[in-house]
């Protein structure tokens, strides 16, 4: 009997014994306060999903703004806000968080020494979304992978290659790569090079080029399309021709043009050469000959 009442006496909370902890007005304190907790917390996520919801739709509204960007910025708004309400339930609870708050800093400080690759990845995605060198459904080329990007998240880039493969690139990469976008602006300039022979008709060559290509819809006569003699090769006199197309069409375009040239060079009987080699075969017992002769 006695061991139980010293166990009753025993300080266990806030200088209290566990004889004062089970009264009804302690009991009362704590239940009250787990009540207010759970308030804290329902309306620290209703407030947060709020906001956050209100963000998006503000991005959404107009088509002009980045929807990475506010489903960024409504994401940390919500932790904000429920990294608040913790600290309200803490402080309801009696928890001084200054001092929790010193002690975050420094895990925080400690983790990022430990995670430096991760933290790099999250750095250079905070810059991606910030300073938007590509948005979501843009063609891009970054760290050799070239397709359409379908995701930016605060560690990766997801962008789905040209055979429809998910390719996942930490943001560090992409950040720290020479980025190229072929989705930022309305226009691109296809460029190739034919070749004719020495004895074509460089006039009817050149008009047979620009008609095929300039008869195309897709190509664009302002700004007006560049096609010269631009190289004498050891085989061929190669014509270079250059003209504006819809960066979306340009692909295709490009291949098409190839086959419509060449076909419409070969009914106009434009001679496009090949390279060929002439192999000189001596005859048996030259070579003793010739060393015969010498001596």
């Amino acid at each position: 009997m006695e061991s139980f009442n010293n166990l009753m006496q025993t300080e266990i909370y806030g200088g209290k014994s566990l004889s004062d902890l089970v009264t009804l007005e302690f009991l009362a304190e704590v239940l009250g306060s787990v009540v207010a907790a759970v308030v804290i917390l329902l309306a620290g996520f209703i407030v947060a999903s709020w906001v956050k919801r209100r963000i998006v739709a503000l991005g959404d509204t107009h088509a002009s703004f980045d929807v990475t960007l506010f489903h960024f910025l409504g994401n940390l708004a919500r932790y904000v806000i429920l990294a608040f309400a913790v600290l309200f339930v803490l402080n309801t609870f009696g928890v001084k968080t200054t001092s929790i708050i010193a002690a975050i800093g420094a895990a925080g400080l400690a983790i990022g020494l430990a995670m430096q690759g991760a933290l790099s990845n999250v750095a250079a995605g905070v810059m991606i979304i910030l300073f938007r060198p590509f948005k979501l459904g843009d063609f891009i080329e970054v760290d050799g992978e070239m397709g359409t990007v379908k995701d930016i998240n605060l560690n990766n880039t997801v962008i789905a290659s040209l055979s429809n493969l998910k390719v996942i690139i930490p943001n560090s990469e992409v950040w720290g790569n020479t980025i190229t976008n072929y989705s930022s602006f309305d226009t691109r300039r296809a460029e190739w090079t034919f070749g004719v022979g020495y004895g074509a008709n460089l006039a009817v060559a050149e008009r047979v080029i620009r008609e095929t290509i300039m008869s195309d819809s897709r190509s664009h006569s302002d700004p007006e399309p560049f096609i010269q003699v631009n190289e004498l090769n050891s085989s061929s006199v190669d014509f270079l021709v250059r003209v504006w197309v819809d960066a979306a069409e340009y692909f295709q375009y490009q291949a098409d043009m190839k086959r419509k040239v060449k076909e419409a060079l070969d009914v106009a009987g434009v001679d496009i050469p090949f390279p060929t080699r002439t192999i000189v075969q001596a005859e048996p017992g030259a070579q003793e000959n010739e060393a015969s002769q010498a001596a």
